[in-house]
């Protein structure tokens, strides 16, 4: 079940209720759902009863054992757990959901674009999707511009128009980091986003373009950035390590495969890490949520929560020893091939290379 899928499912528990009288509410027009918070557990979490209580007339917390009783029991939820003051956490089934992996392999790594068919509804977007042009300004510093220029790229990815302008930029910016900007000067007449994030305490540019892109990016703009050496580490302590080499591992287990004689075949994976589904279909939303909040950092974030989950499940994706690749080897590996491909989207908008070879 892909979130998407999920929140129409969360709607009609909400429909069936108010069907039998034990809400009386308007059916919204949709329902969030996104990785459970602080207590939470199981795939997915979502308020939708504590959006309806004022409404309903009822405290949240009965709002959500009534849609418990309605989601219990559907085809792919495998139990529902409600915490805190009536939030529902959704565990699904055992089985990877194929929807999902052929929805990210059809877009490929433009999955989670809001012009990716299929693209699941996501709760954030960015504010100019109809033709009007986002502003983005920043002072004279390179970490300002590498942020302004991903910052643009993600709202590009979510059908906006962008145009980042910088009080002062060096040449040398573009053939290091590849960055640019739209125009050089004061501020705009218009109002424009002004992009200011704490400056980076050193020259990160003798770290090459993508362990600089990325010290600049991971930390929020609040956070003073780390230059160092740790950045090109090729080992399980660096994060940027870890998602290029789990991305490296995706692709290099496709062309093993081929070796074998098998591809790629989504279909259900009864062993499926739910870590790792929950943060696949959450990729959308993250996507959706960076162009809102102008915030290329919780991209960078999620590629790790992707890489950490990948890492530990591509071992079982081959057959091992005298085994006959198998339909639940070409669904392993499609899988595989799903998490590789949202790594390198995500790299990508980062403005950030993802090799096949590491």
């Amino acid at each position: 079940m892909t979130p998407a899928e999920l929140s129409s499912t969360v709607l009609h528990a909400v429909r069936r209720a108010v069907d039998a009288g034990e809400l009386d509410v308007t059916v919204p027009a949709r329902a969030v759902v996104a990785p459970p918070g602080p207590g939470g557990c199981g795939n997915y979490a979502t308020n939708i009863a504590l959006q309806l209580a004022r409404p309903a007339g009822q405290p949240p917390y009965r709002v959500a054992e009534v849609l418990r009783s309605y989601l219990v029991g559907v085809d792919g939820v495998a139990d529902v757990v409600l915490t805190g003051p009536g939030f529902l956490n959704i565990s699904l089934g055992g089985a990877a959901p194929a929807a999902l992996v052929e929805e990210i392999l059809s877009a490929g790594t433009r999955y989670g674009h809001a012009d990716a068919p299929d693209a699941p509804d996501a709760p954030d977007a960015p504010d100019a999707p109809d033709g009007s042009v986002v502003r983005l300004h920043c002072p004279h510093d390179l970490r300002a511009v590498v942020v302004a220029d991903a910052v643009a790229r993600v709202l590009r990815c979510q059908g906006a128009l962008v145009r980042v302008t910088a009080e002062g930029f060096d040449r040398e910016w573009t053939a290091a980091l590849d960055v640019r900007v739209d125009g050089v000067g004061p501020a705009p007449a218009s109002p424009p986003v002004t992009v200011r994030p704490v400056p980076a305490p050193a020259d990160p540019l003798p770290l090459g373009r993508d362990a600089a892109r990325w010290a600049l990016l991971h930390p929020a703009a609040h956070d003073r950035p780390r230059i160092g050496d740790e950045h090109l580490a090729q080992r399980e302590g660096n994060p940027l390590f870890r998602v290029r080499y789990a991305h490296a591992r995706s692709r290099a287990l496709t062309r093993n495969a081929a070796d074998l004689g098998f591809a790629a075949a989504p279909g259900p994976v009864p062993d499926a890490p739910q870590d790792l589904l929950a943060a696949l279909g959450d990729h959308p939303r993250v996507l959706a949520a960076a162009a809102a909040h102008r915030a290329p950092d919780r991209i960078a974030r999620h590629l790790v929560a992707v890489a950490d989950a990948t890492l530990p499940f591509l071992p079982a994706v081959l057959p091992r020893g005298g085994e006959k690749p198998s339909a639940a080897h070409r669904a392993r590996l499609a899988l595989a091939e799903a998490a590789g491909t949202v790594l390198a989207g995500g790299l990508t908008l980062l403005g950030i290379d993802a090799p096949d070879h590491l």
